[in-house]
């Protein structure tokens, strides 16, 4: 590798690749390496120690702290040397000793990761997992290939998610989770494997959510968890709360799209 002076804030140690694609704005710590496929907007700082390698792009105002690696192939061994790609969004921070693979043929090639999430040390996410937005993962969270995380999910220190499991927006693991099953939105859970406690009601009400809003996502629960009904009759239940709640439709229609793209061999977590 060469290094370059695209970026003036490039510590004198750092082996940056000469195609590398960094703004002038960037900051890159001592003895980090920054592979040729790789591109880097403004105001990102890279820490001391992180190998940032294939089709690798990181947006705006990211902080990688020191010790990551990012963009490294996937963990499977059909992995045959294609062109796959890792997308980092914008204000992201990262901290100590992530791993996030790029994404593998097998999917759609990328590894995704949206604007504004907080990851904390020793995070894995592996191929083609796509994470929204705004969302917080706690210490040791591990996700296996294919994992959707949607936008505001919280999961708690050492999560486990079993490869292609979905995990819908607002929901929220405690501590130690093992997820083999969808997890709802709005849900929390806990165990191994996860079993729904409850929904994230205090995390909802400090997003705004009306009273109603929050009264629908309480007639939501009873439905999944409370009624002893099936997913199927869970679901037309659902779908009669837009009448007695309007202004909570579109969390209504969320719940719906997700139980409906649950299938039937790996079900959802109750």
């Amino acid at each position: 590798m060469t290094q370059t002076v695209s970026a003036t804030g490039v510590h004198p140690t750092a082996l940056v690749d000469a195609k590398a694609e960094l703004d002038s704005s960037v900051s890159v710590g001592p003895y980090s390496i920054i592979g040729p496929n790789v591109r880097v907007g403004a105001g990102t700082t890279i820490g001391a120690h992180c190998v940032i390698e294939g089709h690798t792009t990181i947006g705006r105002d990211n902080r990688i702290f020191q010790f990551n690696s990012l963009g490294a192939i996937p963990q499977d061994k059909k992995y045959a040397g294609e062109p796959c790609e890792l997308v980092i969004g914008d204000r992201n921070t990262i901290r100590e000793f992530c791993t996030f693979n790029i994404g593998s043929p097998g999917d759609n090639g990328v590894t995704r990761v949206g604007n504004d999430n907080w990851i904390m040390a020793y995070v894995h996410l592996a191929h083609d997992c796509m994470v929204g937005n705004n969302t917080v993962f706690a210490n040791n969270t591990q996700l296996g290939g294919h994992v959707h995380v949607d936008d505001w999910v919280i999961l708690g220190g050492f999560t486990v998610a079993h490869q292609f499991v979905r995990i819908g927006a607002h929901s929220f693991t405690a501590m130690c989770s093992l997820l083999f099953a969808d997890l709802p939105p709005f849900v929390m859970c806990q165990g191994q494997p996860a079993q729904a406690r409850s929904m994230n009601f205090e995390g909802l009400r400090r997003r705004g959510f009306s009273p109603e809003r929050i009264s629908a996502v309480k007639a939501m629960h009873k439905a999944l968890y409370r009624e002893d009904l099936t997913l199927e009759q869970a679901r037309g239940q659902i779908a009669t709360l837009t009448d007695k709640h309007p202004e909570a439709s579109p969390d209504v229609q969320m719940m719906l799209s997700f139980l409906e793209q649950t299938s039937p061999q790996r079900g959802i977590v109750r």
